[in-house]
């Protein structure tokens, strides 16, 4: 035993102070640097794909992109509007914008048709995605005009004002998360532990993890630029695989404590725990690690930043259980130790925990499984292929600003805008980028499409054409009279692309031309994500069996693995289907159905459940292989070893379904939709693959489990009925 982890652990177990304090130091530093370097956000370039990121990159190129715009509605508080007074007031606003230097432009009033609102346009200087941080100038000054004039209603809507009310809300969002997550996850491991004093231990280290991995994600964003995303990530991962890896390994040392009866002291207690679930810990992070890393492959800033912060986090969360635990266990161990000695001393009895992790309840559970393993296959089998139906109705689209909450008030103003004016709702915006000499062509063919678009109602209008300073770029916005998630907007876009501009701009010879816009991104953006997702998902069944190959030394356990992360994966995202596609359980669960599935959500949940599932496997099947190596046989191997790991790994699938089910309670329709997913996926693969079906099939497989494995067989030649032994320890 002298593995990696047993040597942290030695160190740790016989300087425990120091490790603590050095986890201390090492988190403290994690935040100061991060806080001295800062966070890299990701640009507006870093989000470009498809059509529409080559055409925003055009216009770039040309400095014709659109500029992020505030809408500023100005009504009667009641009955008809006073125009004098509305107009003394967009002149009043119009000033004040212009003086400010976040302020590119403001545009000419323009009154709705049935004359009720006149509604004043303000342009940002700068990225597009930088814009949020600016409007709250534009704000200030609305405020200001609207008490100068009371009798009017003066509202302000946009892109940077709704992105900003977005975050406002993520962030409350977050915190009541935290608020339902930690005491529930407190009581959970109450519950396990029995102690106050033990179930705050797997707590604090998660939480300080997440502290860590907080600090180091700002330094990593300097690679992998920020989404915004990454902290979310970094909360949900971090406190569920935290509190999980310190669970395997404090229940494995109470289990060790257990059956020695006394006869090591926590340090060497502590190796052994290490030696085991220590080494399991280790696998299971570097799993989630190289499960995670093929997200990058997606290329998509968003994926890469969602897969940096679950990978920092799962590293760190690795590191403090391989230091500061054995370090925090041998403090709480000698402190136990002399609480036993006290006791003694007084002619009381020593209290003693069972660190088995059996009981009537698993094997209750487990029955069916040992009884009947073909027909406990077939069954649990065909039940999640039941949950997988519902996918051949797999909907998936870009959730855009229609999606958000009308809890945030811009996006009610934003409502009032779409009603009032009709024909601002949807911009698709033309770009063209030739030879300079070609100039004229362009303005021509530009002039040509106007025509057309004019001549269909999906149409309400083209603005002027812009032409950059050395002629080579031009540009041409269109609008469109529906909203951005509608399909007349959709075919709006299918008409320009597919029709009207190889028909215009499309003959002349050597134009590079496309259109972007908000449609434009909704499309773009999962025709992008669909061609990479062969790539992912070949890549992530590869390194799961190539991890599962590596911990276990079998390509059989290999290849159930993969099938049964599949199958767990798909029946959550069928449930998730049936969910929230439909509208039956939106009072339930809080939302109003689009009737599709946020782009995002597919992919990372197999890519983050391909990575969590190896947490249970690699737990449980290590148990499972230790006896076996001792020379119990298969069958008695599997069902004691389950029978060991099972309230383990249910308290941990209990923690991590509580996080993610915390993510449900969001107004942001995707989280939402990722928590939900994510705690379905947990809970059928924790009751029913870990429960169900992995102890069926390696009952009927015996022996076959572990092919080619050498050790196992050498092991089989030699059995050894009486049990597995306690390793020998070196506690020099």
């Amino acid at each position: 035993m002298n593995s990696f982890t047993v040597r942290a652990a030695r160190w740790s177990a016989r300087h425990p102070w120091r490790a603590v304090l050095g986890w201390l130091v090492f988190v403290v530093l994690c935040l100061g640097i991060g806080s001295a370097v800062g966070v890299n956000s990701a640009k507006t370039a870093d989000y470009r794909v498809g059509e529409a990121g080559r055409a925003e990159a055009l216009a770039a190129e040309g400095h014709l992109e659109r500029l992020s715009t505030e809408q500023v509605l100005i009504s009667a508080r009641s009955g008809t509007l006073d125009r004098h007074a509305a107009e003394a007031a967009a002149k009043d606003l119009t000033a004040r914008m212009k003086r400010l230097p976040e302020v590119a432009g403001v545009a000419a009033p323009l009154l709705s048709e049935n004359h009720d609102i006149l509604m004043v346009e303000v342009s940002i200087k700068g990225e597009e995605r930088d814009a949020d941080a600016k409007v709250d100038a534009l704000v200030a000054q609305t405020r200001a005009v609207q008490k100068a004039h009371p009798r009017l209603l003066l509202q302000e809507t946009g892109s940077p004002s709704t992105s900003k009310g977005v975050d406002d809300q993520r962030d409350s969002d977050l915190a009541l998360s935290e608020k339902i997550t930690l005491p529930v996850t407190l009581l959970t491991l109450l519950l396990v532990f029995g102690s106050l004093t033990m179930a705050a231990v797997p707590l604090l280290l998660a939480l300080s993890s997440i502290a860590a991995a907080v600090g180091l994600s700002m330094v990593t964003s300097h690679l992998s630029p920020d989404t915004g995303v990454g902290t979310n990530v970094i909360l949900m991962i971090g406190l569920a695989v935290g509190v999980d890896y310190t669970l395997f390994y404090l229940k494995r040392e109470r289990e060790e404590r257990a059956r020695s009866g006394g006869r090591l002291g926590s340090e060497a207690l502590v190796e052994l725990a290490a030696a085991t679930s220590g080494r399991a810990v280790v696998v299971s992070g570097l799993a989630v690690v190289a499960s995670t890393a093929t997200l990058y492959l997606a290329s998509d800033v968003i994926f890469s930043s969602l897969a940096t912060g679950t990978i920092v986090v799962v590293l760190v969360a690795v590191a403090s259980s391989l230091t500061a635990l054995p370090a925090l266990l041998v403090l709480l161990g000698k402190r136990a130790e002399r609480r036993a000695a006290r006791r003694a001393e007084r002619g009381k009895p020593v209290r003693r925990r069972d660190g088995d992790g059996g009981g009537r309840m698993w094997g209750a559970l487990l029955r069916p499984a040992s009884r009947h393993p073909l027909a406990t296959l077939c069954v649990s089998v065909l039940a999640l292929l039941a949950l997988v139906t519902p996918l051949a109705g797999l909907k998936i689209t870009e959730m855009s600003r229609d999606t958000h909450s009308r809890e945030i008030p811009a996006m009610r103003v934003y409502d009032r805008l779409n009603e009032a004016f009709p024909e601002q709702r949807v911009t698709h915006q033309v770009v063209v980028r030739a030879d300079a000499a070609r100039s004229g062509e362009v303005t021509a063919a530009l002039r040509k499409l106007t025509e057309l678009t004019d001549a269909d109602r999906l149409f309400a209008g083209a603005s002027r054409i812009r032409t950059s300073a050395d002629h080579r770029t031009s540009t041409l916005e269109l609008k469109v009279p529906h909203l951005g998630n509608s399909d007349e907007a959709y075919d709006s876009l299918d008409h320009l692309r597919d029709d009207y501009l190889p028909a215009t701009v499309g003959r002349i010879d050597g134009a590079e031309y496309g259109v972007s816009g908000d449609v434009a991104r909704y499309t773009d953006y999962p025709a992008h994500q669909n061609s990479k997702l062969p790539l992912v998902l070949g890549a992530l069944l590869l390194v799961t069996f190539a991890m599962t190959v590596y911990a276990f030394r079998s390509v059989v356990l290999g290849l159930i693995g993969v099938v049964l992360n599949l199958l767990s994966a798909a029946a959550a995202l069928g449930l998730l289907v049936l969910v929230f596609q439909g509208t039956w359980a939106e009072g339930l669960l809080d939302f109003h159905s689009t009737g599709s599935i946020g782009s995002r959500v597919p992919l990372f949940l197999f890519v983050i459940l391909f990575g969590l599932s190896m947490d249970y496997q690699v737990f449980v099947v290590s148990r499972i292989r230790e006896a076996v190596l001792a020379g119990v046989p298969t069958r008695q191997a599997v069902l004691d070893g389950i029978r060991r790991s099972a309230s383990v790994v249910t308290s941990a699938a209990v923690v991590m379904t509580t996080v993610f089910t915390s993510f449900v309670f969001l107004h942001i329709i995707e989280m939402k939709q990722i928590g939900f997913v994510l705690a379905a996926a947990v809970l059928l693969d924790a009751f029913v693959v870990r429960i169900m079906i992995l102890p069926s099939a390696m009952l009927l497989l015996g022996e076959a489990s572990w092919w080619p494995s050498l050790g196992v067989r050498r092991a089989a030649r030699t059995p050894d009925h009486a049990g597995p032994k306690l390793p020998v320890v070196d506690v020099r």
